[in-house]
C-alpha cells in the first residue's frame, strides 16, 4: 500500500474521532478499498498441460477478445482443455493491436492469451480482422476495409505471424465477408475479398512459410441474388474460385449452423442445417481443392426457451455430441469441430447466451458435463 493511501485513511479515522463528525466506523472500510482497490490475485501460466480426449477433433470457439482478467483467461482456457477441446478458435482484433498508428505494437492481451493457451496445450486458430480507425473512413465501421489499406492489414498480419510463428500454425483472414454487415455495410464483394486475401497471404507466408492460411468462413444464408444484405454463401465461394483465391488460402473455414435440425439432417442448397458444410466442401472439390483441409470455426445449437431458431436443451446436447462425432468419423476433409461459443466474459442478456457451455462465473452448464463425458469416453 502506498504512503499516499495511508495518509488519506489516517486522515478518514482522524475525521471519526472528532466529534460531530459526519464519517461511520464502517465506511472508514469502503474508503480504504475504495482508494487502494482490491487486491489482484497472482497468476502464473503454470506447467504445460495435455488435452485427453477421445475424440482429437473437439474444439470450442471461445471468445477472450474483451476479457481484461488474466485469471479469467487462464480459467476459461483451463476448462476447455478439462472438458476435452483440443482445439480453439479466437478472436485477434487488429484495432486493439494498432489502435492509434501502424506499428503500435500492443500486444499484451494477445500475448496474454497465447501463453496461456499453450501451458493448457490447446492448437489456436486465430481470426484475424477488425479494422483500426486510422486505416478507415470517418463514419465507417471496423469491419470495413478499402483496398488502400490492404497493405496496413497484411503487415498487422505479418507481424502477427511472425510473432508467434512458434504457437499459432492457422489463421483465418476475416469473417462472413458474404456479409454486407461484416464487410463494413458495402455490397460484398467477391473480388474484393480476394484482392485482400492475396495480399494478407503473401505476408503471412513471407513470415513463416508453414503457417496455414484459412479463407474467412462465409455465413450460411439463402439471400437470393441482389439482395442488399448478403450472398449465398455457395455462390460466394464459387465467385471467389472464378476471381483466383484458390492460389490464396490453404484451407476454408466454414461456420455449421444447425438451426431446429439434427447433424444427420441431409444437406439441401435451399436450408440452412450443419451439413450444408458438406456443400461448402463440394464447392472446393469441384474447383480442384479436394486436397485442402477445412475446419469447422463456428457453429453448433442454441437451447434459448423462446428463440424461434432453438432447439430444447437435451436436443441441444445430443445434437452436439453426435456432430462431434460425425466430424471425427464422417468428415475426413475437417481438422476441427469448434461450436460457438465456449464463455462470455459477461452476460449479454440475448439468446446469444444459450449457445454457452460456461456461464460467465464459471459454472459449466449440463452441455459442458455431458461434452467432458463424451471426451472421456463416456
Amino acid at each position: 500500500m502506498s504512503n499516499k493511501v495511508m495518509d488519506l485513511g489516517a486522515r478518514a479515522v482522524r475525521s471519526v474521532r472528532q466529534p460531530g463528525s459526519w464519517l461511520k466506523p464502517g465506511l472508514i472500510l469502503v474508503i480504504f478499498l475504495m482508494i487502494s482497490g482490491s487486491p489482484r490475485p497472482l497468476v502464473t501460466v503454470g506447467p504445460p498441460e495435455r488435452v485427453i480426449s477421445s475424440n482429437p477433433k473437439m474444439g470450442v470457439h471461445t471468445r477472450l477478445t474483451d476479457e481484461v482478467e488474466e485469471w479469467k483467461i487462464k480459467r476459461t482456457l483451463e476448462m476447455a482443455r478439462e472438458m476435452g477441446a483440443s482445439w480453439i478458435i479466437e478472436y485477434f482484433p487488429w484495432a486493439y493491436v494498432e489502435p492509434n498508428r501502424p506499428g503500435e505494437g500492443r500486444w499484451d492481451h494477445s500475448d496474454m492469451v497465447i501463453e496461456h493457451a499453450a501451458a493448457q496445450g490447446l492448437t489456436v486458430v486465430a481470426r484475424l480482422g477488425f479494422v483500426p480507425e486510422w486505416a478507415r473512413p470517418k463514419e465507417t465501421t471496423p469491419l470495413f476495409l478499402d483496398e488502400e489499406h490492404y497493405a496496413d492489414f497484411g503487415n498487422y498480419v505479418y507481424d502477427f505471424v511472425d510473432r508467434y510463428q512458434d504457437r499459432v500454425d492457422y489463421i483465418i483472414i476475416w469473417n462472413e465477408p458474404n456479409l454486407s454487415l461484416e464487410w463494413g455495410y458495402r455490397p460484398v464483394d467477391p473480388e474484393g475479398y480476394v484482392e485482400m486475401l492475396k495480399v494478407a497471404y503473401g505476408r503471412a507466408k513471407e513470415a513463416d512459410a508453414n503457417v496455414q492460411v484459412l479463407a474467412g468462413a462465409l455465413a450460411p444464408t439463402l439471400a437470393p441474388p441482389g439482395s442488399e444484405w448478403g450472398m449465398n454463401d455457395l455462390d460466394y465461394l464459387q465467385a471467389t474460385y472464378d476471381a483466383g483465391a484458390a492460389a490464396y488460402f490453404d484451407g476454408l473455414a466454414i461456420h455449421a449452423y444447425g438451426a431446429k435440425f439434427p447433424p444427420d439432417e441431409p444437406a439441401r442448397a435451399d436450408g440452412i442445417n450443419f451439413a450444408r458444410a458438406e456443400l461448402q466442401r463440394e464447392v472446393m472439390v469441384r474447383n480442384g481443392d479436394g486436397h485442402k483441409p477445412a475446419l469447422i470455426t463456428e457453429g453448433g445449437w442454441n437451447d434459448h426457451p423462446r428463440w424461434t431458431r432453438a432447439v430444447r436443451p437435451g436436443q441441444r446436447i445430443d445434437f452436439t455430441l453426435r456432430a462431434y462425432e460425425k466430424v471425427l468419423a464422417e468428415w475426413d476433409w475437417s481438422l476441427a469441430f469448434a461450436p460457438w461459443v465456449f464463455r462470455f466474459p459477461a452476460p449479454l442478456r440475448t439468446y446469444q447466451d444459450y449457445f454457452t457451455f460456461v456461464t460467465s462465473d464459471f459454472q459449466p452448464k449440463a452441455i459442458y458435463l455431458e461434452a467432458q463425458q463424451y471426451a472421456d469416453g463416456g
